[in-house]
């Protein structure tokens, strides 16, 4: 079984036990960055957003069945009060336990579902080729987004490409778009940006990144840009557990050639996974 098969029966088997983001990667056998980022790529969920979902999805159910007991319902979701329990569903559910028990009923409510893994794309992948970098510096417009809220990142780099060409010290060749500074609840930065050889003379509003020396295993795709998302499944749930390689504490980076073209999202790409033995 794949990390992520692994991980949704385990946390589908024991979604009421009091599991956390490390018991689940031991399951799967791969450490908790390797989890976070291929669960992150195959279902659009966090782990621990997928939990917190389930435990709340499941709640819910009850409560609109009728449940009487709002307390024990808390205790089994892993809340340790009533108010605990009533804050987490409400931000999620935008109605208290109690408004929907009242109303028995989950209709418009954002419900998380178990996830079948056979619904979830993988692509034919080419062979990697494997790059060794310097350290390198980055510049361009950060943004904030979460696993399951990636909508924003074209336009970032609508608004990046105000600056294209015209960033003092940049590199030419390449854009890159690089996830880092995740946390485990699947909140990220993503720069959208350029690599540079100097941080001086920068605009103030551009983000500067610093990536350390680094081996990369490199995939190129030449399709279109949207299937970025089942490429990097893929090289996490497939690719990666039979390389015989972990992957690094470093960022991912996207890199976007000369060749690219961001009207229609055709000229291809590179995902750049830093890799150690």
């Amino acid at each position: 079984m794949k990390p992520v098969d692994k991980a949704l029966w385990f946390i589908e088997s024991h979604f009421h036990d009091a599991i956390s983001l490390d018991d689940v990667a031991r399951n799967g056998g791969v450490s908790r960055f390797h989890l976070s980022r291929a669960f992150s790529a195959a279902t659009d969920h966090s782990v621990i957003g997928y939990l917190r979902g389930r435990r709340l999805t499941e709640a819910a159910k009850a409560l609109a069945d009728g449940a009487p007991d709002i307390l024990a319902l808390a205790i089994e979701a892993g809340y340790g009060s009533h108010e605990a329990f009533t804050r987490a569903f409400r931000d999620h559910f935008g109605l208290t336990p109690e408004e929907v028990r009242a109303r028995r009923s989950l209709e418009d409510l954002k419900c998380v579902e178990p996830i079948r893994m056979d619904t979830i794309k993988t692509i034919k992948l080419s062979e990697p080729r494997f790059a060794d970098t310097p350290p390198r510096l980055f510049a361009g417009l950060n943004g904030k987004f979460s696993t399951g809220n990636v909508a924003g990142i074209p336009a970032l780099w609508q608004r990046f490409n105000a600056y294209w060409g015209a960033i003092p010290h940049s590199v030419p060749g390449a854009g890159y778009g690089i996830c880092h500074t995740h946390d485990d609840a699947g909140n990220f930065d993503y720069l959208a940006g350029v690599e540079v050889s100097d941080f001086d003379e920068l605009p103030p509003e551009l983000h500067r990144l610093r990536i350390p020396a680094q081996r990369y295993a490199v995939f190129a795709h030449d399709g279109h840009v949207s299937d970025i998302r089942s490429v990097c499944h893929t090289i996490w749930n497939e690719w990666l557990p039979t390389s015989g390689l972990k992957a690094a504490d470093t960022p991912m980076q996207e890199r976007y050639h000369a060749r690219f073209d961001p009207q229609s999202g055709m000229g291809g790409f590179e995902i750049w996974l830093p890799v150690q033995e």
